[in-house]
C-alpha cells in the first residue's frame, strides 16, 4: 500500500471502532487476522475481538478513540491513542493504548494492543464484571 493507503486504512478502522460498525471492521480485517493484548498474552479472532468491542461499548457512551499519534512503518503503522467515553454515572473516561498494526494488500492481518488494565476499573466496577475480552 501506498503511504495515504496505509494511513487511510488506519483512519477507516478508527472511524469503524468509533461508530461500532462491525461490518467496515471485518472488512479492514484480514480474514484470518488475530489480535494480541499485553494484559493476557493470548491471540483473538476478529469474532472474539469484536466481543471486547460490544463490550466496552454497552458500558460506554459517546465513545471516541482519540488518535494522538499515528505512523506508518514497513509493514503497517503504529497508533497511540486515548479510547475516549462517557461513564453511566456521567463521568469521562479515557484509556491510553497503543496498537501496532500489519498490514498486507490492503488488510490488517495482525494488531498488537498494548494498555494498562488499571483503567478499566470503572467499566469492571459498573457490574463486577472482569476483562475487557
Amino acid at each position: 500500500m501506498s503511504n495515504s493507503g496505509t494511513l487511510e486504512l488506519a483512519r477507516r478502522f478508527v472511524r469503524a471502532l468509533n461508530e461500532k460498525d462491525a461490518a467496515a471492521i471485518r472488512e479492514i480485517y484480514a480474514p484470518d487476522a488475530r489480535i494480541w493484548h499485553n494484559f493476557d498474552g493470548k491471540y483473538q479472532t476478529i469474532d472474539e475481538n469484536l466481543k471486547g468491542m460490544y463490550w466496552i461499548h454497552k458500558r460506554l457512551s459517546g465513545i471516541n478513540y482519540d488518535v494522538v499519534r499515528l505512523v506508518e512503518v514497513e509493514d503497517g503503522y503504529l497508533q497511540e491513542h486515548v479510547l475516549r467515553g462517557k461513564l453511566p454515572s456521567g463521568e469521562d473516561f479515557a484509556m491510553p493504548a497503543c496498537v501496532i498494526c500489519t498490514v498486507k494488500d490492503g488488510r490488517v492481518v495482525s494488531l498488537r494492543e498494548y494498555l494498562d488494565l488499571t483503567h478499566t476499573v470503572p467499566l469492571t466496577a459498573q457490574r463486577g464484571s472482569h476483562g475487557i475480552g
